[in-house]
């Protein structure tokens, strides 16, 4: 969890003469097995041969190919061997988002000279913080202990708008409980992406669906997954959920950006794997109400123009096969200035989250 705009290549970047500083990038896991199977599924042998929510080999190479490319695009700013002070890298505690990361370090940075240790093997160890769940206050959304959110949510769920597009789905939602066994009132948001998840993995590498999952059927559950993921996030009140939601990453995003720009600075990327981009798009008001594909990528990149000025550029990859879409948060132009970046993302940045999540 977005704007498209004619892009052109990143080669033609330095033609202005502009000097990139610092690249940020919060990008979704790669394909995974399933986290949970509906009660009917015929498939629940994978879990015992393969674990729950593990990357395949299909979503190690999606991200390896991911980590080649930003190797290729940040070539010229990025030191050819892995340091330590140029790079920071957090996931969430997922296996399939841990996994990813390192799948992508190990595309980013092939061990060359000194750092082959196995001439046999052109992989090296680079570290990936992370904290428990529980804890995680960042990167793990929806945040579930934010008594003001799920207020914000129960409004929504009202709303007329909501409700108009959401009967559509109740009838589709009876047939899913009866041929997936789940009770209708079990057929949460988080159940629903779930089973469009499975369904998914189980198509893309190859297992037999039953017959009531069709093309139609799978169709109508991705648009009905976009529906509720619209909801958790927009719909109704966005700013105040995105405040205490996306908005948090936000933060934190912008404060390495600044803390970019200082002459003793000398980190020059940071990556964020996670399961919820799509929460900081709706924060910056550019998602494009679509599921992000598997190891889909923001990009936020700050430079520093020729006469001083830092401005920063957004880009979004969803598509292996293309060069990533530009964004351009409202209010600005694609190369925003950092000062009118800070202030129109401003509203959303809350400096109290434990405070304003109260009721």
């Amino acid at each position: 969890l977005l704007v498209i705009v004619l892009f052109f290549p990143f080669e033609s970047q330095f033609i202005t003469k502009k000097e990139l500083h610092f690249f940020y990038q919060v990008f979704r896991h790669g394909d995974h097995t399933p986290q949970e199977f509906f009660p009917t599924d015929k498939h629940k042998e994978i879990a015992r041969q393969q674990g729950y929510g593990q990357l395949t080999k299909l979503g190690i190479q999606q991200q390896y190919e991911l980590g080649q490319y930003m190797r290729r695009r940040y070539s010229h700013f990025l030191s050819v061997v892995y340091k330590q002070c140029e790079i920071y890298v957090q996931s969430t505690d997922c296996d399939h988002t841990l996994m990813s990361a390192q799948a992508s370090l190990a595309g980013l940075y092939p061990p060359t000279q000194d750092q082959i240790w196995n001439p046999r093997i052109l992989w090296q160890p680079i570290p990936v913080h992370t904290m428990p769940l529980s804890q995680d206050n960042l990167l793990y959304l929806p945040f579930s202990r934010c008594p003001k959110y799920k207020e914000l949510l129960r409004e929504t769920v009202a709303t007329r708008d909501f409700q108009r597009q959401f009967k559509h789905y109740k009838q589709f939602l009876k047939f899913l409980a009866t041929h997936t066994g789940y009770p209708v009132k079990k057929l949460t948001s988080e159940r629903i992406w779930k089973l469009s998840d499975t369904l998914q993995y189980e198509d893309i590498n190859n297992y037999t669906l039953p017959v009531w999952a069709t093309h139609g059927v799978r169709t109508k559950l991705i648009k009905l997954s976009e529906l509720l993921l619209q909801a958790e996030f927009g719909f109704h009140k966005q700013m105040q959920k995105s405040r205490l939601q996306g908005g948090i990453l936000l933060k934190t995003i912008l404060k390495h950006i600044l803390d970019a720009k200082k002459p003793s600075h000398h980190q020059k990327m940071a990556m964020y794997s996670t399961v919820s981009a799509f929460s900081l798009q709706m924060a910056l008001n550019v998602f494009n109400g679509k599921l992000p594909p598997h190891s889909a990528c923001h990009f936020f990149e700050l430079y520093q123009e020729k006469n001083g000025q830092y401005t920063i550029e957004m880009y979004y990859r969803n598509n292996s096969l293309r060069e990533p879409h530009p964004l351009t948060l409202p209010g600005c132009k694609f190369r925003c200035p950092l000062e009118r970046f800070t202030h129109l993302v401003s509203p959303i940045l809350v400096p109290y989250w434990t405070r304003e999540c109260r009721m």
